[in-house]
Parts: C-alpha cells; structure tokens; sequence
C-alpha cells in the first residue's frame, strides 16, 4: 500500500473525519515541502548548473543578505629589485540574489552587492591614514576600497534562441568541487583624458578566483546556500593615491576567504570600520538597484580633485 494512504487511513481511523482532513491536508501539505526540499541539484542541466552557481555566490532564497569576508597582503613589483610587501588587507562583500523571469530564457537571478576592503597597517593590524610610500619616500593619504555598489547582470540557464547558456564550470575530486575564475580587466580609466585610445593609459587589471567547496553540500536541495571558501588574486597598476606618478611597476594582492555567518562573522577591523564609519555596509543593496558599479577608480575621483601635473613633477 502507498505509505501516504496508509498513513491517511490511520488518520481517520484515529480522529475520525471532521479532524482528519484538516490534519491530513496539513501532513499533505508538509509532506510534498519535505520531498522538494531534499531533490539534490542535478549539475548536468542547465537549471542545475545555474542553481548550484547561485547557492556559491549567494543563496536559493531572494534577498537574503550573504557575507564574505577574505584577509591577506599587497605587495609591489617593480624590474630589477625585491617585491615588497606593502600592506595587509581585510576585505568584505554583502550580497543578495533575486529572481529574474527570463521568459524563452528561463529562470535565472541577478546578483547586488558592495563590498569593502581596508589597507591595514603592518605592523598594528589597523586601518591606515596616512602611509609612507616607500617607492617615492612621500607620506600620502590612504583611500579604502568602498564600493557601492558591486553588482551582476542578470544570468539565465538558457540564451535568447533558448539554446542551454548555463554550464557547471567546476570539476569534482574526492567529494570536493573546485572553480577557477580568471577575469581580465580593460576599459577606460576615469582619470585619464580622452586619448587613451592614442597614448594608453586604459584601466587594465586581471582578477583571479578560486572557489572550492564540498559537493555534498552544494547539490544539496534542502540547504539554500553553500559553504564556500575562496582564493584571490589580482594584478593591477599602482593604487591612484598611492601617487606613483607613471613609474614603472604594478601590484599584484593575494588573499583567501569563506563565506561567514552574518555580519558578525566578520573580522573585528570590518565590524569596527563599518559600524562606526558605513554602516550601509551591514546590508546588500536592493535588489532592483540600477546604479552604475563602483571601482576604486571612480571612487578616488569622487573623493580627490584632480590637478594639472607641475613641470618637473611633483617634488
């Protein structure tokens, strides 16, 4: 006998009918809840691929504030010397997902967050001010990343043809699953002129991620996020109040993280920093926020005049 009519007929058996359907309907209703939230993800299909992406970057649920939180160091690398180590840094993003009809499509989301990361002192662990520039041998002022806000366009499982667009990029090993981003940065740079196109001076950067996790957790249908930790890498030029002037050179950052429960699964130097600071940092943005994306180079130019270069150069 099927167990649900089974049970329904003990059911009625023991409370008779005017309490049993009441009850039954209930059980019902619960039961069918059970059995959708355990179906495992199927990463081979498009859905799958794009549920499982989702749970990574943030949850299954809409507008659910997701935390991430990453420490490690900048150095500078310039030919002909030693690397140096700059700074250390300590870094977060809120984030949350929304759903978005795609009609021929699919079902896909849509990604917002704003993110911050803190230049820490070497020596104390704090936030800097003031830095002394060991490559010029000038003290300048220091200008955390705060960028508000960070957002993705919308992802599908299918293109507008309703050809399969979403495929699970990860691979699998002994129970653990593994994702390589590599994403190359080139546009124009807002403190530049308008003649990039004929002398240079394009933003160019490139940013390396690693996601890894368990694929227990991450094809579980009951759980509506996964537990994610992350490796960062990111070459870039010098920071703009770094004031380097053209020399010669870049900076390459290297840092490692995890998702964290909450905000107070931050660090101590981001609650402190956001709290007393930007608390708009402690939720995502909307999840219908139509607000260009923030870079430390827009950042800076909100922050800092700009000014013709003296002859000779700065002293």
């Amino acid at each position: 006998m099927n167990i649900v009519l089974a049970i329904r007929k003990i059911i009625f058996t023991v409370l008779g009918t005017a309490l049993c359907t009441v009850f039954y309907a209930v059980f019902c209703i619960g039961l069918a809840s059970a059995a959708l939230a355990v179906e495992e993800i199927d990463l081979s299909t498009p859905e799958g691929a794009l549920a499982a992406n989702r749970k990574i970057h943030c949850s299954l649920k809409d507008n659910k504030p997701i935390f991430f939180a990453w420490q490690g160091a900048v150095f500078s690398q310039r030919m002909g010397e030693p690397d140096r180590k700059l700074f250390n840094v300590s870094g977060m993003n809120v984030r949350q997902c929304i759903r978005i009809n795609g009609g021929k499509q699919g079902m896909g989301y849509r990604l917002v967050s704003r993110e911050i990361m803190l230049y820490l002192d070497l020596e104390t662990g704090q936030p800097l001010d003031r830095w002394q520039n060991p490559l010029t041998g000038r003290e300048v002022g220091v200008i955390h990343v705060q960028n508000d806000p960070v957002n993705g366009r919308p992802t599908f499982p299918y293109n507008k043809s309703g050809q399969p667009s979403s495929g699970w990029k990860g691979r699998e090993d002994s129970g653990a699953w593994f994702m390589s981003m590599t994403i190359p940065l080139f546009y124009h740079n807002v403190l530049q002129g308008a003649y990039q196109q004929y002398v240079g001076g394009a933003y160019q950067a490139t940013e390396m991620f690693n996601f890894m996790g368990e694929i227990d957790d991450l094809v579980d249908g009951s759980q509506d996020t996964a537990q994610v930790k992350v490796g960062w890498v990111r070459l870039s030029a010098w920071l703009p109040w770094m004031e380097m002037q053209g020399r010669e050179g870049k900076l390459y950052t290297h840092a490692a993280g995890k998702k964290v429960s909450g905000f107070e699964g931050l660090p101590d130097v981001l609650k402190t920093y956001i709290t007393t600071k930007n608390p708009v940092y402690k939720s995502p943005p909307a999840g219908d926020d139509k607000r260009k994306n923030e870079t430390s180079w827009t950042y800076f130019k909100k922050k800092v005049k700009g000014r013709i270069l003296p002859f000779g150069g700065q002293k």
